[in-house]
């Protein structure tokens, strides 16, 4: 398959992508995330895989399996390991501490299940990615059907406007879970721990898209066509389930 050219935006998000790729090595287990940003890194893996890398990887949603599949990738089911070697997946904001937030994609569950579950989570994005803190980006909440007015209740009283997402021809945006999701704006999160901690307790919340102190990396594509990386700090580091 071959990889369209990318230009602007694209051009930074697929210069992450590679820098994050070549960290993959022959024989590993690797996660793949969901979203535009991470798009670019499953198709510079096929690349990968079709020169010749052995891997086996667990996607993070039907899309992102799909292009996978259309790419060459062989897949596992997360069933079938213990453990994930590196997980690559986009974000939709980041602060310097590696704060993030997720979930434009949908796939904010399954993201933080496979982030969780690996032993090295790198994030990829644009420049435009990194925030003083953030907030900026309405908090993915996905919740059960069930409860969604109830639960749009208790997190607008902890300051936030709420609105379900709905797809373009008006109905409820179901997540591959079978979950829907409520779109929150808190505007700046000062305390996103307690936030989070917040959103953990409220009944009907399947998941939410603070990822906090999860990944190892944020590697950011810059306008030029080169990368930085931002290494998450001491209080932020990861803590894996073997540690």
């Amino acid at each position: 398959m071959s990889t369209p050219l990318p230009t602007g935006v694209d051009a930074q998000k697929d210069a992450a992508a590679a820098a994050a790729v070549a960290l993959v090595a022959d024989g590993m287990l690797v996660g793949l995330g969901t979203g535009s940003t991470a798009a670019w890194a499953v198709r510079r893996l096929g690349a990968r895989v079709r020169a010749g890398l052995r891997v086996r990887c667990v996607p993070t949603s039907e899309a992102t399996r799909r292009l996978a599949e259309a790419e060459g990738i062989p897949l596992a089911r997360l069933d079938d390991v213990e453990a994930l070697d590196l997980a690559i997946d986009g974000t939709d904001e980041a602060d310097q501490d590696l704060v993030l937030i997720k979930g434009g994609g949908g796939a904010l569950l399954r993201e933080k299940v496979v982030a969780r579950m690996a032993r090295r989570f790198v994030v990829i994005a644009d420049a435009s990615k990194l925030v003083d803190a953030v907030g900026r980006f309405p908090l993915p909440v996905e919740v059960v059907p069930f409860a969604r007015s109830a639960v749009a209740r208790e997190i607008e009283r902890l300051g936030a406007e709420t609105s379900q997402r709905r797809a373009s021809d008006g109905t409820p945006v179901m997540t591959d879970n079978g979950n829907e999701i409520l779109d929150c704006r808190f505007g700046r999160i000062g305390d996103p721990d307690l936030i989070a901690a917040r959103l953990d307790g409220i009944p009907g919340v399947v998941e939410h898209g603070l990822f906090i102190g999860m990944a190892e990396t944020l590697i950011l594509g810059d306008p030029g066509g080169a990368t930085r990386t931002i290494a998450a700090p001491p209080h932020r580091r990861p803590r894996r389930l073997d540690d």
